[in-house]
């Protein structure tokens, strides 16, 4: 099958990805398939959340079953289309709750991921701020016909600055956040770039204690632990102010809150979940969407999972109705990736092999019965029925194909037919295959983590 033209810069990080079992940041939809239906809701939801609304949504899905894919294919959409991205993972120092910098620590990764789609790899706030600023003052000149240097052109920019942040004051905390803006603005002003520094970081979420703040920029309040929430909400119905659709907030691994071993921690971390949950649904909050990757395990394991806590049952567990009779409700706050279906991977491994016959510009490439036959090899080893998923399939495939470059004179079928696993193939040398190891389960029940 022909793809469309991929740039080298493109090819060569989704090769390089998918090679090493990581979920690409570009040209994911060179390679997406079989999640129409789930996209489709997500597209819906940032229509939604453009025109003012909001959204959450739990994408859950068993390791290497595409959750993150999902996930950063939508990030991807968004940026497309004039959103704001924060996204960050949960890890076991960065939680939704906590002391001692747990939970501002997210806050800080996903000011550092904020993402548009003119700086798609993060670090974006301060080009936020600066061309909005130039926006203005670009509309104070045609509005009034004068030039920058010009008497009165200052205050007239600054007037239309304190519109935008007097909409936001009126929220919690929203009087100090202004003031900060107003502070970034005073410091682009007068070529003032400590001022300018000292607002950005205080906008990170980089100040320790209120008395550094005061000093640097006259505000009394810092963000931190307990209050680094409200901020997503303000600066979400900032970005819509000045020009962007909405802020969408990506937080992945929330497993991590499931591992929290102290029962009073984990539920803190629930409660603060909820908190956003409630937030969404019930219309508090306008131009945020948020998108939680998890595990099957995290949602529904009865002693430590969100199922432990009824409040989060009643939201999220599935219709009777629904699971009685086989269909799927895409538009519920649950969104449970199904496995893909043979004829789904194989036209994955079509697209995976085109890419890779373009990027290095091969003059062979795998037939359809190669294809096939490449999976009914992955569907011979043991527990290929339960632990083979999309992410393993694509790692593999990406090794044997990295093989075959490298050795013009091996087919895939002589390949195959060695009975040589892929993850054994190294330097383009073929060495014995190991018998296959049912991965083990951890002391958590779960098995080692891979996406896609």
């Amino acid at each position: 099958m022909a793809l469309p033209k991929v740039s080298k810069r493109v090819s060569t990080a989704l090769i390089n990805a998918l090679g090493a079992g990581v979920v690409p940041r570009l040209g994911l939809e060179q390679i997406a398939v079989g999640r129409e239906k789930e996209i489709a809701t997500l597209q819906q939801d940032l229509e939604n959340i453009a025109a003012g609304g909001a959204a959450f949504r739990f994408v859950i899905g068993r390791y290497g079953a595409g959750k993150s894919f999902t996930l950063q294919l939508l990030r991807s959409c968004a940026l497309e289309r004039g959103f704001v991205v924060a996204d960050a993972d949960i890890t076991p120092d960065r939680r939704l709750s906590g002391s001692n910098g747990a939970s501002i620590a997210t806050y800080r990764e996903l000011m550092h991921n904020l993402s548009t789609k003119s700086r798609p790899d993060g670090g974006a706030l301060a080009t936020i701020l600066e061309r909005w600023i130039a926006a203005i003052q670009t509309q104070v000149a045609q509005e009034t016909g004068s030039k920058p240097n010009d008497v009165g052109f200052d205050g007239s920019v600054e007037a239309k600055i304190r519109e935008v942040t007097q909409d936001v004051s009126d929220l919690v905390n929203g009087f100090e956040f202004a003031n900060v803006i107003i502070a970034y603005w005073s410091g682009y002003r007068h070529d003032d770039d400590t001022k300018k520094e000292s607002a950005l970081r205080w906008l990170r979420g980089e100040f320790s204690t209120k008395t550094e703040a005061k000093a640097a920029l006259g505000v009394r309040v810092i963000i931190d632990d307990d209050t680094w929430y409200d901020y997503i909400k303000l600066l979400a119905r900032f970005v819509a102010d000045i020009g962007y659709k909405g802020l969408i907030v990506v937080l992945d691994e929330v497993i991590h809150l499931f591992k929290i071993t102290t029962s009073v921690s984990r539920q803190n971390n629930y409660d603060k979940l909820l908190a956003m949950f409630n937030d969404a649904m019930q219309g508090r909050v306008s131009h945020l969407g948020m998108l939680i990757g998890g595990t099957p395990q995290f949602l529904e394991d009865p002693r430590r999972g969100l199922y432990s806590d009824p409040a989060w049952q009643r939201r999220t567990a599935e219709s009777r109705l629904i699971s009685q009779s086989g269909l799927v409700d895409t538009i519920a706050p649950v969104i449970r990736l199904e496995p893909l279906t043979r004829s789904q991977i194989l036209q994955l491994l079509q697209r995976l092999a085109e890419l890779h016959k373009n990027h290095y510009a091969d003059t062979r490439g795998l037939s359809t019965q190669d294809l096939q036959e490449f999976l009914r090899v992955m569907g011979d080893r043991v527990g290929a029925d339960k632990l083979i998923t999309p992410g393993e399939i694509v790692r593999d495939f990406m090794t044997v194909l990295n093989v075959l470059h490298q050795n013009p004179k091996l087919s895939l079928t002589q390949l195959l037919q060695g009975q040589m696993l892929p993850g054994k193939l190294l330097q383009g040398q073929l060495q014995p295959a190991a018998p296959h190891k049912v991965p083990q389960p951890d002391q958590e029940g779960g098995f080692a983590e891979f996406t896609v």
